[in-house]
């Protein structure tokens, strides 16, 4: 169990982003996150995560604080994938950095295998997404923060994305967090839903 309590953050003196937040994210569960922008959806995300550490709270997995080496469990996949690569790798190391997927994983989530021998910026938005959420599916990891992942890709793409990332969940009971502007999205994917708003998560 991914278990955020009474998680509070600020970036400036004076204007918290999280006051007392709390979550709780089980093995297979999938939960939704909602907010206006800049209302610290990312930064509840990067929390969980371990990129950030809360000025006060905490987070645990299964009663105690997250590992600070290897490849960690709670994984955060932004929105922007550019972001979260090494512009000089080619494809095979950035998905090689973390583990090596199977050809049936890599067919499941659309990535062809001339796209190995790529850099990230050959690929488009839609492609190298596919590339990071894969990367981020290491054997070790138990629950995945989606930061609005499918914002910048089309119709087709998103679909496909999140039917090969429902499948995976499903065999291994991994618990998703989806931080989405979009409702819509979040009542198909999400039957435990919350909106973030003045620091605090209320259900929705």
């Amino acid at each position: 169990m991914l278990k955020a309590h009474q998680l509070s953050f600020q970036f400036s003196p004076g204007v918290p982003l999280l006051q007392a937040a709390s979550l709780t994210l089980s093995a297979g569960q999938w939960v939704g996150i909602s907010g206006d922008s800049g209302a610290g959806k990312s930064t509840l995300g990067k929390l969980l995560a371990g990129y950030l550490a809360p000025q006060a709270g905490s987070v645990t997995l299964d009663g105690a604080a997250l590992p600070k080496s290897g490849v960690q469990p709670v994984q955060w996949l932004p929105q922007s994938p550019e972001l979260a690569v090494n512009p000089r790798w080619r494809v095979a190391k950035i998905l090689r950095e973390a583990w090596t997927p199977s050809n049936a994983q890599c067919q499941a989530f659309g990535l062809q295998e001339k796209w190995l021998s790529r850099l990230p910026q050959s690929l488009s938005g839609g492609e190298l997404q596919r590339v990071c959420v894969l990367r981020a599916l290491a054997p070790e990891v138990r629950f995945l923060v989606a930061d609005e992942i499918s914002t910048m890709l089309d119709p087709i793409t998103q679909v496909e994305l999140w039917q090969a990332l429902k499948q995976e969940a499903a065999q291994r009971q991994l618990g998703v967090l989806v931080i989405s502007h979009d409702s819509a999205l979040l009542e198909r994917l999400c039957p435990q839903r919350f909106h973030l708003s003045g620091g605090q998560l209320t259900p929705w």
